[in-house]
């Protein structure tokens, strides 16, 4: 089993950053971190879970919704078992209840979330105007 913890959610002001991390623990059929895509989604009130970005286990690939293209950045650290989603130039329209996923089968980039295997909890990111 694979257990993911997000962190680093909170308000912020709209214009402002915020960085996001979630470290993954346990394993799936023997492979661990270094061998999973991971992505990260949202979701705010009344609305379905939509997809945000998304990174190959190397980091080598990387793809992003078209509304957070050029704002926000998925990275990853291997050896800590980590990846982040830095956000930039925040907007209201951002706030959403934030969750990482992992793919641990072909560490693809995916951009459904049908595709992931495991979910961290979630964080909340809340802009305000």
């Amino acid at each position: 089993q694979v257990q993911l913890v997000e962190s680093g959610g909170g308000l912020v002001q709209a214009g402002g950053s915020l960085t996001l991390s979630c470290r993954a623990s346990g394993s799936a059929s023997g492979r661990t971190f270094s061998s999973y895509a991971m992505g990260w989604f949202r979701q705010a009130p009344g609305q379905e879970r939509e997809f945000v970005a998304s990174i190959s286990y190397t980091g080598g690939n990387t793809h992003y919704a078209d509304s957070v293209e050029g704002r926000f950045t998925i990275f990853r650290h291997n050896a800590k078992n980590t990846v982040y989603l830095q956000m930039n130039s925040l907007k209201p329209e951002d706030t959403a209840i934030y969750y990482c996923a992992a793919e641990t089968l072909f560490g693809v980039v995916l951009t459904s979330p049908a595709g992931y295997d495991y979910w961290g909890q979630g964080t909340q990111v809340t802009v305000s105007s």
